[in-house]
Formats: C-alpha cells, sequence, structure tokens
C-alpha cells in the first residue's frame, strides 16, 4: 500500500466518524424536542408560581 492510498484511508475514516458524531447530535436534538412540550411547561411553570404566591400569604 503507498502512501497516497494510506492517507486516503485515514481522510475516509475521519469522514464516517464526523458523520456518525453530526448523526448522533442530530438524533438527540430531535428526541429531545420531541420529548418538550412547550405549552405544557408553561402551564405547570403558571401553577407552580401560583402555589408558591398562596404560600407566601
Amino acid at each position: 500500500m503507498d502512501k497516497q492510498q494510506k492517507q486516503q484511508q485515514q481522510q475516509q475514516a475521519r469522514q464516517k466518524q464526523q458523520n456518525a458524531q453530526q448523526q448522533a447530535g442530530q438524533s438527540y436534538g430531535t428526541e429531545f424536542a420531541s420529548e418538550t412540550n412547550a405549552q405544557e411547561v408553561r402551564q405547570q411553570n403558571q401553577q407552580s408560581q401560583q402555589g408558591k404566591n398562596q404560600q407566601q400569604k
């Protein structure tokens, strides 16, 4: 195997690793976003704040 072939293999390996890292990051972001319902979170925060206000009175 000559030097050029070795460099090509190394470059391909780096590219595969970068692709795998990008896919992992994208799937995590998508999964996190799909499990978060913004409206529900706002409602829970509002209820929590109301409960705190009542306890202070």
